[in-house]
């Protein structure tokens, strides 16, 4: 399906009623086929921008007239290579070239305490730091030639073929989501030859990148051994590392915090 953007004016709305009109969006979108990816909100020009894949941009408007009657007053299709520069891959599946990758760094990335936040903040309120959310984690994609495997909920699984990038990514994450004061996030690396099937990725690495990003601790870059070595071999610096089993693997593996960079 084609990929839209549309504007609505919106005189005098806050964040906070943008982010309520947005849930309405989410909760009416499947009902039109509609996928919303993002939105963003500009309070200076009084103007709301939604990102959405539709099949034609009439779907768009139909969603929007049944959530919350904020008809946009223009749509435009867009290519996906126009806003990958700004957002990152837009799709879920992996891409060909991850797909003829023989070795991959795969990493996983997660929110510290999401349903402590939804209930802090509501839906509308967790929405609008989750949006926040996901627009800094593509953006740092993008920086280092990283990508968009699957949206995990309240994390992204990712990948890149080389193994400096992966880790020069999870440094400016770290220090991104360590400077936000009500998000805080976790991440796991591993490295491996995955699979595809069914639009996704699999394998041992996958599996393992999961289980290390659940071990890691809130605002902590953990990463399997593999990954520590071509690390070292890069310039980057990790702890001393730890001997632990993580759930699925039979044997116990050593797992390393990443510190930084030479």
């Amino acid at each position: 399906m084609p990929l839209y953007m549309d504007r609505h004016e919106v005189p005098g709305a806050t964040p906070q009623d943008v982010a309520n009109a947005h849930v309405s969006d989410l909760e009416k979108a499947s009902e039109f086929d509609v996928e919303f990816f993002s939105y963003w909100f500009d309070s200076n020009e009084n103007a709301v921008f939604c990102f959405a894949r539709a099949p034609n941009a009439d779907a768009m408007t139909q969603v929007h007239r049944a959530s919350h009657g904020l008809i946009p007053a223009e749509i435009i299709e867009v290519k996906e290579n126009d806003v990958v520069s700004f957002l990152g891959r837009v799709h879920e599946p992996a891409d060909a070239s991850e797909i003829t990758s023989p070795f991959r760094t795969i990493a996983f990335t997660d929110i510290v305490g999401s349903t402590e936040m939804l209930d802090r903040f509501g839906q509308a309120g967790y929405m609008v730091l989750l949006t926040e959310h996901d627009l800094l984690i593509r953006k740092a994609l993008v920086s280092w030639g990283g990508r968009e495997v699957k949206h995990t909920g309240d994390g992204f699984m990712v990948s890149f073929e080389d193994a400096g990038k992966a880790l020069g990514w999870a440094i400016d994450v770290r220090t991104v989501f360590g400077e936000h004061e009500e998000l805080d996030i976790r991440l796991g690396m591993a490295a491996g030859e995955p699979v595809d099937q069914y639009d996704d990725i699999f394998g041992a690495a996958v599996t393992m990148a999961s289980r290390i990003c659940s071990s890691a601790g809130p605002g902590r870059v953990r990463v399997s051994e593999v990954v520590h070595d071509l690390g070292v071999d890069k310039g980057f610096t990790f702890d001393d590392g730890e001997l632990e089993t993580l759930k699925g693997f039979s044997e116990p593996t050593t797992l390393y915090e990443l510190l930084g960079s030479n």
